[in-house]
């Protein structure tokens, strides 16, 4: 990869019975670089170290594309799934 890669999260699923408190619905999408501010502190919180990986060129074992990862918000009434995706830069 030459440059910085673009890394992008998405809300693909939901697991708990409640919505979430943040209005986060499935579909949304945020550029890490310049959206990470609209993105749940919890979620947030939880993907940085992914993100971190990710972007200085790890893969997340277990995730079958070394481009990319899922991770829940912690919220457990919400539990919310999101993906992380690594795009050359």
């Amino acid at each position: 990869m030459s440059g910085k890669p673009k890394i992008t999260i998405t809300l693909v699923g939901r697991k708990g019975e409640r919505g979430c408190h943040r209005g986060h619905r499935v579909g949304d999408s945020f550029d890490f670089d310049t959206e990470r501010g609209k993105l749940c502190p919890m979620a947030m919180h939880v993907a940085f170290p992914y993100v971190d990986i990710l972007r200085y060129g790890g893969s997340v074992p277990g995730s079958g594309d070394p481009n990319v990862c899922l991770f829940c918000c912690p919220d457990v009434d919400v539990i919310n799934v999101f993906r992380i995706e690594r795009n050359a830069g």
